[in-house]
Order: C-alpha cells, then sequence, then structure tokens
C-alpha cells in the first residue's frame, strides 16, 4: 500500500430475500432456474483464463430428477493439471505484487455481482445442482458468499493494518505475504458459498489456487468461474479443474511448490490427504499449511426445564434443512423423559405435515432430494436397519423413492441404546436419532454427549436454568467448535458466528473470520535502524 492507508467500505451482511408468492426475486428465479433446466449447459475447466475442453464428458442431472440432463462438464487429463499448476504460478509474481486494494476491489465488486445481476443464476444453480430449496439457496449461494467476501476484506484490512511497537531509534514492521507457491483448495457439494470462498479467501491474500470443485456442484461452481471473470479476477490467479479427485490430488501434493491445502469434505479424505503431504514433506520448497473442516456428528440436548416446542423446532430446523446435508445438521439428541413425549409429538407433527420430498421449483416443498444414489443408498440401509432393530424405533417418516429423484423422508428414530449406530455414525441426509434420558441424570448425560462422537463440529443445548447451561457449556467445551444456547446447531453467520471444529471434525481455522485468512500468508518482519553502531563493544566491557 505505497500511496495510502485505506479505509475499505464496512463489511455488512446481505439482506436475505423472502422470495414469497408474487414477490419479483421469486419471479426471476424461477425463469432463470426454467431456462437452466430447458437448456444444456457445456461447462469448461477454466486454466490460464481460458476455457478448456477435453471432450472427455459427464452429464449433469438434478439429484431431484435425475434422469433429466441439464449439461455436461469436462474432466482434466494429467496433463490439465499440470497446466494449471504452470499457470498458477506464472500468475503468482504479478498478483502477489499488486497492491493490496487492488484485490480487495475484485471481490468486494464480486460480491455485488452476487447481490444484483448474478444472484438469480446463482441461486437457480444451486437449486438444479443440490436440489436446495429457494430459502437455502438464497441463504448459501447468495448471501453467505456474498458475506464471506465482503467480510474477507475488511478482515484483510485489519490484518495488514497490525503492526508491532518499535523502540527508539528503529521502525519494526510487519509485510503479510503470499505462501510461496500454489493453494490447492478442494470443496464440497453442500455449499456453493463454500465453494466460492475457499479459493477466494486464499486469492484474497495473495495466492495463486488451484481449484477441485466436488463433481456434484459443478453447475454452481461455473456461475462462480463466470462473476469472478466479471469482477476483472486476472488470469491465472484461480485455475479450476473437473474429475477425477485421486488423480487430480496426486499431481498436486507431488508438486514441490504445493503450499498448502484449503479443504471442505469427508473426515476419512481429509486424514488421507495430511498422510500424503506428510509422506511428500520431503519435496516441498516450504511446510504446507493444511486447513480442513470434515465431518459432524451435531448434537441437541434439552434439560428438563427447556421449552418443548422450542426445543421440537430446533430438532426440525436443525435435522432436516437442506435434508440434513449439512456439516452442522442436528443428527443425535438427548431429550429428559419428563418432557420427551410432547417435544416428540410436535417433531412428529411438523414431520408429517411437510409436502412429500420434491423438486425445489415447487417453492411449497420444504424437502427435496440427497445429493445423488451413493447418499440414498447408504441411508436406506440405516432406515432398514433401525426398522429391525430391537433398541431402536422409527417414530416418524422412514420411506424412501429414487424411481425419479434421490427423495427420502425425514426420518425420526428413537433408540434406548445411546450407543446405537445412527448416534454414532456421521449419516448426512435427513435422518435424526433421539435418546430419552432420565432426568435426574442430566450431568451424566452431558459426559455421553462429550464421549460419544469422534467429532467436535456443532453443539446446542436447550435450557430454562441458567445454571444448566452453565454447566453445560463447560462440561461440552471440547466436543462443538460451534455451540448454541437455545437455538440450533446450525446457520452461522459471517462476521457473527466464525465456523469450524476441532476433533475428527477439522483443524478449527474459523472460515468467515481473519484467523482463516492468516493462514494464507507467511509473516515477515522487517527491523530498520536509523543510527547503526559502528563498535561492537558494550558498556559492561568497561
Amino acid at each position: 500500500m505505497g500511496k495510502g492507508f485505506f479505509q475499505v467500505p464496512t463489511a455488512y451482511n446481505e439482506p436475505i430475500k423472502s422470495y414469497a408468492p408474487g414477490s419479483p426475486e421469486r419471479e426471476e428465479v424461477l425463469k432463470q432456474y426454467s431456462a437452466y433446466f430447458n437448456g444444456h449447459t457445456d461447462v469448461a475447466m477454466y486454466i490460464g483464463g481460458k476455457d478448456v475442453k477435453t471432450g472427455n464428458t459427464k452429464p449433469i442431472s438434478p439429484p431431484h430428477d435425475h434422469k433429466h440432463i441439464v449439461g455436461q462438464y469436462h474432466t482434466a487429463k494429467k496433463e490439465d493439471v499440470t497446466h494449471a499448476i504452470a499457470n498458477a504460478l506464472e500468475a503468482r509474481e504479478h498478483w502477489a505484487n499488486l497492491e493490496w486494494e487492488q484485490r480487495a476491489a475484485i471481490f468486494l465488486k464480486a460480491a455485488e455481482l452476487i447481490s444484483g445481476p448474478y444472484r438469480a443464476k446463482i441461486n437457480a444453480a444451486t437449486m438444479i445442482a443440490q436440489s436446495k430449496n429457494i430459502h437455502q439457496a438464497e441463504i448459501d449461494a447468495a448471501c453467505e458468499l456474498i458475506d464471506f467476501l465482503r467480510f474477507n476484506v475488511e478482515y484483510m484490512s485489519q490484518i495488514y493494518e497490525e503492526q508491532p511497537d518499535s523502540a527508539e531509534g528503529i521502525w519494526n514492521r510487519v509485510e503479510y505475504r503470499p505462501l510461496e507457491g500454489f493453494i490447492y483448495a478442494i470443496t464440497p457439494f453442500n455449499f456453493t458459498a463454500i465453494a466460492g470462498n475457499l479459493p477466494a479467501s486464499a486469492a484474497m491474500m495473495g495466492n495463486v489456487v488451484l481449484w477441485k470443485p466436488s463433481d456434484s456442484q459443478v453447475f454452481s461452481a461455473k456461475v462462480i468461474v463466470d462473476i469472478f471473470k466479471e469482477a476483472g479476477l486476472p488470469d491465472g490467479v484461480i485455475n479450476v479443474v473437473y474429475g477425477d479427485p485421486v488423480m487430480i490430488t496426486k499431481e498436486a501434493l507431488s508438486s514441490p511448490d504445493f503450499a498448502g491445502i484449503h479443504y471442505t469434505g469427508s473426515t476419512h479424505v481429509f486424514k488421507e490427504l495430511w498422510k500424503q503431504i506428510g509422506n511428500n514433506i520431503h519435496i516441498y520448497k516450504t511446510y504446507p499449511r493444511i486447513v480442513g473442516e470434515t465431518g459432524g456428528k451435531d448434537f441437541i440436548i434439552a434439560h428438563p426445564t427447556a421449552n418443548p416446542k422450542q426445543v421440537a423446532t430446533a430438532i426440525v430446523r436443525g435435522a432436516f434443512e437442506f435434508q440434513g446435508q449439512k456439516c452442522s445438521a442436528a443428527s443425535r439428541v438427548y431429550l429428559p423423559k419428563s418432557i420427551s413425549k410432547e417435544i416428540l409429538d410436535f417433531v412428529k407433527s411438523d414431520v408429517e405435515s411437510f409436502n412429500k420430498p420434491g423438486s425445489p421449483e415447487d417453492m411449497s416443498n420444504f424437502i427435496t432430494a440427497v445429493i445423488h444414489e451413493g447418499s440414498f443408498d447408504k441411508l436406506a440401509k440405516y432406515i432398514d436397519q433401525a426398522r429391525k432393530n430391537k433398541n431402536a424405533e422409527i417414530y416418524a417418516g422412514g420411506n424412501y423413492d429414487k424411481s425419479k429423484g434421490y427423495f427420502v423422508e425425514p426420518t425420526v428414530i428413537v433408540t434406548t441404546d445411546p450407543k446405537y449406530t445412527t448416534m454414532e455414525t456421521e449419516l448426512f441426509g435427513p435422518v435424526v436419532t433421539i435418546y430419552v434420558y432420565e432426568d435426574k441424570d442430566w450431568s451424566k448425560t452431558l459426559k455421553l454427549v462429550d464421549s460419544t462422537s469422534e467429532y467436535a463440529l456443532t453443539g446446542a443445548v436447550l435450557s430454562g436454568d441458567r445454571y444448566a447451561i452453565a454447566e453445560a457449556t463447560k462440561a461440552l467445551q471440547n466436543c462443538a467448535g460451534n455451540f448454541y444456547i437455545n437455538d440450533k446447531p446450525t446457520g452461522a453467520v459471517v462476521g457473527q458466528q466464525p465456523f469450524g471444529g476441532a476433533r475428527a471434525s477439522g483443524t478449527n481455522d474459523k472460515a468467515g473470520s481473519a484467523q482463516n485468512l492468516l493462514r494464507w500468508v507467511s509473516p515477515r518482519l522487517i527491523k530498520e535502524t536509523f543510527v547503526t553502531p559502528v563498535d561492537y563493544r558494550y558498556p559492561f566491557l568497561g
């Protein structure tokens, strides 16, 4: 920043549009949905600022209508990945040396493009690609991605502004250099905002990126690429490849210039990536940064003083929004016996009030499809097993059908075993398991919550007793990186609840915060002495 200390526009959370019947935003997104659904999009890779089409294509189909094809995407060969890395490294010199306010302007412009002319496009693409209803698409693809971009710019300026003290006769200053090499971003299907943020946050700090989106999110990833291009992101800064994750990852992690990984996905894959990086450690020019947010087995525990209707709503929203395909989704619940029946009756009534799972184009649908056949089959297996087990009961839902779309009815399992399979296993779908505990065992149950899962992403306590809330907050401090009091364990907002967990849930580097951005810079301390000593002797030698 050679010509001024610049104050960036104050970040604010993007207002959520209602999409109420008759609203202009509803009409616009439905029109765009129809255009995408009835069209055929040919999605190229994006390398060095150019569209790259290999001819090796795979079809794109909506999860809620899997026989219908809306487009195709081109998959990478080994040489495409090598080419993308080379382009990133070539772009690095100019990008890393570009003034930070110029980088900031690009991503602020991207935020405004999403807020305005691209809003219907990115929402409609997310509805089709990931089968999100319009509300879930709006809070994710539009609002959260906008928030990431705006708040990260503000955090970036705060990072650069933080400087060390200087003593008399010297000047100490710190520059926050981008990492030496390229960043490999691997993004999941479930959040378009995460897909955009993982490469963008690293690039914002002056890094160049190789981005591998999920095969199930390519359709909306294409819109993100279009937005970054229109915002003026220079060629080669973010290079996008699709296809075989094993091959792409092997090429990325085999490069001496690999400098870091920004990952969201499964715990098993992240551990394997960590192992690969460790095995390759001697070939790298620098120690790579490893940042990941992975799985969760997120909990709700209710105290006997909790309001039953509030608990039920937290369960229904926490477990079933976006078909339970959120890392933060409530999937295990602990209810006190004294109010359990009332809560369960409310939950069952809510589940029965849902329309049958269907297309997000029908905006009366709260529930749509799970992401693909593999997910559907896994969920069906656990539901069938619960029907057979004596220590489990299907209390609500339990139906499924994949003839047209991958539809799994929201399902409530009640178990008498606190270590029942679905109390411990991450399912990533609209299935929640509930265990009823004796009221007198409140403190004992807190220990059970803490020890049941390998994960530590999100969790919630609902209680009308402040002593109980304080006890739970302390007892559960290690098993939830994001902990909610009298609320559902989902819905973190950028700038308000930085998101991430520990244990098997990741490195807890808090996406949507300055803590995350600091992982993508390497500070250099510069000490300048104004009057340089000319004699080695210190006074003590007197």
